[in-house]
């Protein structure tokens, strides 16, 4: 239920903080936005515009305060192809239906789907995000006047030592003001904000996609806004997690995939690209004392104000002191304990992570990384359960009468030993299968229960179970066939 109090202490509880983060993550935003533009090969305003349309937006529509969405390179590399083949109108409307489907996902609840992703895969995709990001500025450190090395140095220890004097204002603010301030004060020839592109002089303004309203165009973008859904939901709500862990507040994953979906959808129609939320931006969101919605909406103020109002001024940063920024933002991302945990925590688990790090650094596609290590997880995960079962028996006096019993979960991976531990050639009159200590889960199994039951009687055996739990009785009664006619042969013909 909507609870206008805690909304209103959102915007509300932190009005300092929030808007000096903002600023800091408006600033870093520039240089991001417009090489995310030059990914998707548009020009650098529909990245800037959309930055500020989703920033404004997510903050008000979103399920995750202190959380900075944006346009986003995971997003941008999808629509290289849809851009190429078709042009920029194809991409404004793709946007727009990605919007629609990430609505949809949220009216779905599929937000909740992310239980079913691991600690594990989330470490992995952390640790691939801050080596992607710390890659990302290799570009503006090799090649480059070693006074480039120099600035960044300087404002690394801005970054690391200011606040040792005061936190009252986030030192990537003060990396950024101090070491523009040395560049302009030296007349410093290093490369700039400027040099990245052309920073748009107007407001955006509403426009309609100009595509025929068409089948054939729907089967255009359909596909592509389909992967930017499910990428940007992907990306969201796991950078959603690592923010409730950062400030211990929790996020309504189910609002954040709607609140992405109108972001998506309304950005469409100013001209910008579809984006999600950002890690990087956000850890400097947090770090820098930003908590509540009013950062996300004081960064998508603030970087429209910026590239509009202050081009001229924001052109002269160097990128130095914004790669200092986001080198912070890299070792700050990475889980260094998760290094030294590699020793301590089971086998299983250290796989899934380095297997979802190094799909995502080969890939660059946060989506096949957290897919691998979903997938990765739950095929430990069967395996470790099929081992906790076992099946014990025990003879009667007579000789006649043996009862099996079952102990753990018949499912999918347990059925072939399930199976195999029932002896079909002893001659016995009776067997009992006693299942009060089992549960049987799926088709696997209770096709399983079908061939021990028809194997006995073939031998002449006369079989009763017992046991069985509510669940384990429904699915039995409603698949098994045991006692139909020609169930024998129902089997082998399948």
């Amino acid at each position: 239920m909507f609870a206008f109090a805690n909304y209103k202490e959102q915007w509300l509880g932190n009005i300092r903080g929030d808007l000096l983060s903002g600023l800091v993550v408006a600033l870093a935003l520039i240089p991001e936005a417009i090489a995310f533009s030059i990914i998707a090969g548009v020009d650098p305003k529909i990245g800037l515009y959309a930055s500020f349309s989703i920033a404004v937006i997510t903050a008000i529509a979103g399920g995750r305060p202190g959380m900075i969405s944006a346009a986003t390179a995971a997003t941008a590399v999808l629509m290289v192809t849809l851009v190429k083949d078709h042009g920029l109108q194809y991409l404004l409307a793709a946007t727009v239906l990605a919007g629609v489907l990430q609505v949809a996902a949220g009216l779905l609840r599929l937000g909740y789907l992310m239980r079913f992703v691991s600690r594990s895969v989330i470490i992995g995709f952390v640790n691939a995000l801050a080596i992607l990001i710390f890659m990302a500025q290799l570009p503006e450190l090799i090649g480059v006047p070693w006074l480039t090395y120099l600035l960044v140095a300087a404002g690394l220890a801005i970054i690391y030592l200011f606040p040792y004097i005061t936190t009252a204002i986030p030192s990537p603010l003060i990396c950024i003001i101090v070491i523009t301030a040395i560049v302009l004060i030296l007349g410093l020839d290093v490369r700039t904000v400027g040099d990245m592109g052309e920073l748009p002089s107007t407001l955006p303004v509403f426009l309609i996609p100009d595509i025929p309203l068409s089948l054939e165009t729907l089967q255009i973008i359909l596909p592509y806004s389909a992967a930017v859904a499910a990428v940007g939901l992907l990306e969201s709500l796991m950078t959603a997690s690592i923010v409730e862990d950062l400030t211990d507040t929790p996020s309504d994953r189910n609002q954040e995939c709607i609140g992405q979906g109108i972001a998506n959808f309304c950005t469409g129609f100013i001209g910008g690209m579809a984006g999600c939320a950002m890690i990087g931006q956000s850890m400097i969101n947090v770090k820098s004392g930003g908590r509540g919605r009013l950062s996300c909406f004081a960064a998508g103020v603030f970087l429209l104000i910026l590239i509009v109002g202050l081009g001229g001024l924001v052109a002269r940063i160097p990128m130095a002191a914004l790669v200092a920024i986001m080198i912070m933002v890299s070792i700050g991302t990475f889980s260094w304990s998760s290094i030294k945990a590699l020793r301590t925590h089971p086998t299983s688990s250290s796989v899934v992570m380095l297997a979802t790090v190094i799909t995502v650094v080969a890939t660059h596609n946060l989506a096949i990384g957290v897919l691998i290590g979903v997938l990765l997880s739950g095929i430990f995960f069967a395996w470790k359960i099929a081992q906790i079962f076992r099946v014990t028996s025990t003879l009667s006096a007579d000789g006649n009468h043996r009862t099996y019993t079952v102990e753990g979960q018949v499912f999918f991976a347990s059925s072939e030993d399930f199976t195999r531990s029932f002896d079909f050639r002893e001659a016995l009159e009776r067997v009992t299968i006693d299942v009060s200590r089992a549960h049987i889960w799926d088709i696997s199994s209770v096709a399983a229960l079908d061939m021990i039951v028809l194997k006995f009687r073939r031998e002449g055996a006369e079989v009763e179970i017992i046991g069985l739990n509510e669940a384990s009785e429904t699915i039995v009664d409603k698949l098994a066939i045991y006692d139909e006619p020609g169930a024998m042969d129902k089997i082998l013909g399948h």
